[in-house]
């Protein structure tokens, strides 16, 4: 019975643990609201503020670039109509200097609207109205995926004919001058690069780089591939990121 008792104890003591732990990584991580809607402003600061975030909020897109630069946030959520400055226009000028992550919010739901808003570098998104464990559950799934940035064991630099990638630094060189991209697109990238000549399919790159606890659809990949061969073309023939019909992407050596 005691021996029980103690287990049961151990146990309670660890997740009081992690429960703080994740209180307090909370407290650190500051968001940046930005939408021209007072109430929606409002609501989602104080939801989130109770979840533990430190908050501010921004009503238009020029505000949200000047805020942003001062307030320096871990995670932006961005509202995708805007008056004045657009949320795409906001996330493309972010994207010349920040990678931090960017959840955008649309109240419209079409698939190009989605594609369009990781076309422009953003992370995720969000259809309102949403709920709020939804929303809650992508910040976190974000935000993890970037906390694993700093991952040791990602410190080699992948090197083939004109192009290095450097997980650790975050860095890509074509012709051997730094390239911005945003986090996700390296990350990808890094992965084929890694396991070249390897076919995999759309889920498995979803498995393997988005994370398990990814809330979105497969076309997120083909968003993400589309982009990254826009930098990479006309780089090198002695390698190539090819799509395997039916099947999914892989990074193949061409041996030209």
């Amino acid at each position: 019975m005691y021996p029980l008792r103690g287990r049961l104890t151990k146990r309670a003591d660890v997740i009081l643990r992690d429960q703080k732990h994740n209180q307090e990584e909370k407290m650190y991580t500051k968001i940046l609201v930005v939408d021209d809607d007072s109430y929606i402003c409002d609501l989602l600061k104080t939801s989130l503020e109770k979840e533990g975030y430190e908050v501010r909020t921004a009503p238009d897109g020029y505000q949200a670039i000047d805020v942003f630069k001062k307030y320096e946030p871990d995670l932006v959520l961005l509202d995708i109509m805007l008056p004045g400055k657009s949320g795409k226009d906001v996330c493309t000028e972010l994207r010349k200097f920040t990678n931090k992550p960017i959840i955008m919010i649309t109240a419209k739901g079409e698939v190009v609207d989605k594609v369009v808003c990781l076309e422009l570098g953003a992370d995720d998104f969000v259809v309102k109205p949403f709920d709020m464990s939804e929303l809650f559950a992508r910040i976190k799934a974000v935000l993890r995926r970037c906390n694993t940035h700093d991952d040791p064991d990602d410190d080699e630099v992948i090197k083939f004919e004109n192009i290095e990638i450097s997980k650790q630094k975050y860095e890509l060189k074509l012709n051997g001058k730094s390239v911005d991209i945003p986090p996700k697109e390296l990350e990808l990238l890094y992965f084929l690069a890694s396991n070249y000549n390897r076919v995999f399919t759309r889920d498995q790159l979803l498995d393997k780089v988005w994370g398990f606890d990814y809330l979105g659809d497969s076309r997120t990949v083909d968003v993400h591939v589309k982009r990254l061969r826009e930098k990479l073309e006309g780089v090198s023939d002695k390698w190539v990121l090819k799509t395997v019909w039916g099947v999914g992407y892989k990074f193949e050596l061409t041996g030209n």
